[in-house]
């Protein structure tokens, strides 16, 4: 196992103090730049209202670094950063810098099950049981009344095998270089407690067992069919599915930190094994790539009208204001209307995205968890970032 890289064993105060410095370093050497038509130029030279807030993101009780890409709907696109992309050199953050994306990798999955499911291959609403039989024995559950419809909708009860890994944040840095099988995470799910189907309940064994049934059907692994039936299909220049035992980012990155509250620093969680993420949580991708991705998913692109509808067709998520189809959130904005996505937390990164029906996409990506930022509004005003970048006229 690779030893855990962390800030210089200083006090909290210490550790604050550097991380203000580069943080400082980096917003002074630019904020916003663009990648789309010369005659945006201007604008990247004075402040505009998300690169003020994208700055707000960033601090010493805050995230280290943060990047977005904004498109609006002629296509251009803008890319923000802030803060750091190194806490130890004081680097600024890459433009566009790949980022483990998390559970966005749940619409991937379900793009495929959806694909496999317009070629007749997959029944939406056929049995778990009759693809992978004798996988599910979670207590509480019953395989046969599951239904791969169920999965992709986080309706099927089944027990998250996260749960048997992650109480708390001081769980997660030894698993920072363990692989796993994804039988191996399906053996923890059947050591827990599961529900009757119908309740809308977050659980990665759902995607995973989505993975292993599209890897069933089709006789190919998992990662080959995410290459070759997306990232080729749609022309994903920075995307990628990690392969086995794969611990770097491949492509220019800011490095990702997780909180290690045992001796209260910052790891460096950048190298890490992603695998207990597999379908449901490993892929690498860019902010510019996931609204790509969205753009072509929403434009009809990846997926037949009929399978489209079904991954925008709801259930309601108790107690709030969202909604989740097959891989899917909707969630309301604050101009009307609503964004579809699917954001992502895992040790070192989190993003948050979403496309409108007119032709709008974002993503945000900050280089920690909420859980490893001692200010917890930050939460909030990422949100309102890609509220406001979708709501921008």
């Amino acid at each position: 196992m690779s030893p855990s890289v962390c800030l210089p064993d200083r006090s909290t105060r210490s550790r604050r103090r550097l991380v203000t410095m580069a943080t400082a370093a980096a917003i002074a050497a630019g904020g916003l730049a663009a990648a789309g038509p010369v005659g945006t130029a201007q604008a990247e030279t004075r402040p505009d209202a998300i690169a003020q807030r994208i700055e707000k993101l960033v601090g010493p009780d805050r995230h280290p670094g943060a990047l977005a890409a904004v498109r609006d709907q002629r296509g251009r696109t803008r890319h923000y950063t802030a803060g750091v992309g190194d806490l130890r050199t004081g680097t600024k953050v890459p433009t566009n810098g790949q980022i483990r994306i998390a559970s966005s990798s749940k619409m991937f999955a379900s793009v495929i099950v959806l694909q496999l499911v317009g070629e007749g291959k997959v029944d939406l609403d056929g049995s778990v049981e009759t693809y992978l039989p004798g996988l599910v024995r979670s207590p509480g559950v019953d395989p046969e009344a599951i239904t791969v419809r169920q999965l992709l909708q986080h309706t099927s009860g089944l027990p998250d095998y996260l749960d048997a890994m992650f109480q708390g944040v001081a769980d997660i840095p030894p698993y920072q270089h363990i692989y796993f099988e994804p039988r191996d995470l399906l053996d923890m799910a059947n050591g827990r407690q599961g529900q009757p189907a119908g309740t809308w309940a977050y659980s990665n064994t759902n995607y995973l067992l989505a993975g292993l049934i599209a890897q069933r059907v089709t006789g190919r692994p998992f990662n080959e069919l995410v290459t070759t039936r997306i990232i080729e299909r749609i022309g994903l220049r920075d995307t990628y599915a990690p392969g086995v035992g794969e611990e770097g980012i491949r492509g220019r990155h800011p490095k990702g930190y997780q909180l290690d509250p045992a001796v209260d620093q910052l790891l460096d969680f950048t190298r890490m094994d992603p695998s207990w993420g597999w379908a449901a949580g490993q892929l690498i991708s860019t902010p510019a790539d996931l609204n790509t991705f969205l753009r072509a998913l929403l434009d009809g692109k990846l997926l037949k009208p009929a399978q489209l509808a079904e991954m925008r067709t709801t259930v309601a998520i108790p107690e709030t204001s969202l909604a989740y189809g097959l891989g899917l959130f909707r969630t309301p904005l604050s101009c009307g209307g609503f964004a579809w996505g699917h954001g992502g937390d895992i040790p070192g990164y989190s993003n948050a995205n979403g496309a409108t029906d007119d032709g709008r996409a974002a993503t945000l990506a900050v280089t920690s968890l909420t859980g490893s930022v001692t200010d917890k509004s930050v939460a909030a005003e990422r949100a309102a970032l890609v509220d406001a970048a979708l709501c921008a006229k």
